[in-house]
């Protein structure tokens, strides 16, 4: 078998075309079909920043044209590798890694007739348990109905309590600090929050600094969480192995895609650190390869899930994950079990323009919050 056509698909994933944006062109999806001379196609996600690694996967496709598809160990250090002169790893060789490894994954199983987990260990969860996003009473109810037992809400305290006197005690509630908080006012924000029971704190400071997240870890009880804008196993390996996390958030669009989630996981579980990938603004091909490598890791706790997306989210890609009872049933079908649907893709062309966007001018007291 060999690869004969690598093709990215930008799509938009905003419910409007022209609105105003907090990001150049707005929320888009970068998927990629890689075609194969046996007629076998996989497909992939790449994130980080997708306009630019779209220009990435056409960069590297004439050099991995007649390569062997099922060797997707091989093709990842060959991508690394033909990027090396770009500098240390970033979105776009992140990306583009990401993108295509999925794909290869995606040809494998189709080509054996297996799901992929079942290339990666075989299953040790039933089920894929999700979290969502709620920072209201309302929002939280209808989690709630939907069969959620977990979400994580804006940071503060005054938010968790009253979502916590809402929804009981049985409910798991995590706090997004966005990296936006200096280490007292993390720690002051964790320790008020304490009472509520926060399962976890997630991004309490700037992910760039670890010594900040290493200084927060030493003085509050709440688990700290973190990883979705790390883009390889070397920068996971650095904050998972440093004590300060008890939960990875990995990004898996711009961590590498299958072949290093999987590495990823297994260097968390032998640190004793819980897998919660992030997958809150990207699309359906990434959450189901998140589903197969978190069926097959034991350190699994649960997958962040947009519960209302654009409303394409099931027709662009056929076979995207659909949420029951708080979870997501693992799939059957072979591969990643998704498939690309070119006419419906066609509906939704990325903007070219960055018109829209609208930057927020804010002081660095804005985004380094001192005071909570």
């Amino acid at each position: 078998m060999k690869i004969t056509a690598i093709t990215p698909y930008l799509v938009r994933a905003t419910e409007r075309e022209g609105a105003a944006a907090d990001r150049p062109r707005g929320r888009n999806w970068l998927f990629v079909a890689v075609e194969t001379d046996e007629g076998v196609t996989g497909v992939g996600e790449g994130g980080g920043w997708p306009e630019l690694v779209e220009a990435g996967v056409r960069e590297v496709t004439p050099l991995l044209l007649g390569d062997n598809p099922l060797a997707a160990e091989r093709t990842w250090l060959k991508i690394y590798d033909a990027l090396h002169g770009h500098g240390l790893t970033g979105a776009v060789r992140g990306g583009v890694l990401s993108a295509i490894d999925m794909a290869l994954w995606d040809i494998k199983g189709k080509a054996l007739g297996v799901p992929v987990y079942e290339l990666l260990g075989g299953a040790v969860h039933d089920r894929i348990r999700v979290y969502g996003h709620a920072s209201t009473v309302e929002q939280a109810q209808v989690l709630m109905e939907a069969g959620y037992t977990a979400f994580k809400c804006s940071p503060s305290a005054k938010v968790i309590a009253e979502l916590r006197r809402a929804v009981g005690d049985e409910v798991e509630i995590g706090l997004h600090g966005h990296g936006e908080f200096t280490v007292h006012a993390a720690v002051r924000l964790a320790q008020a929050a304490e009472e509520y029971r926060p399962a976890f704190f997630e991004e309490p400071t700037n992910p760039d600094r670890l010594d900040e997240m290493a200084a927060v870890a030493q003085k509050v009880t709440v688990p700290l969480a973190a990883g979705e804008r790390l883009f390889h196993k070397w920068s996971a390996y650095e904050m998972i192995t440093s004590g300060s996390i008890a939960l990875f958030q990995p990004e898996t669009t711009r961590l590498g895609g299958v072949t290093e989630l999987k590495k990823v996981a297994a260097i968390a579980e032998g640190a004793g650190v819980w897998m919660a990938p992030h997958d809150g603004s990207v699309g359906p091909v990434v959450e189901m390869a998140n589903i197969h490598v978190m069926a097959s890791s034991p350190n699994f706790l649960y997958l962040e899930h947009k519960h209302r997306d654009v409303p394409w989210r099931h027709t662009v890609v056929r076979g995207a994950a659909e949420v029951t009872d708080g979870h997501i049933p693992l799939p059957t079908a072979p591969g990643l079990g998704v498939e690309l649907d070119l006419e419906e893709l066609a509906r939704y062309p990325a903007s070219a323009s960055t018109d829209q966007y609208t930057y927020r001018t804010r002081t660095p007291h804005q985004i380094s919050r001192w005071n909570s």
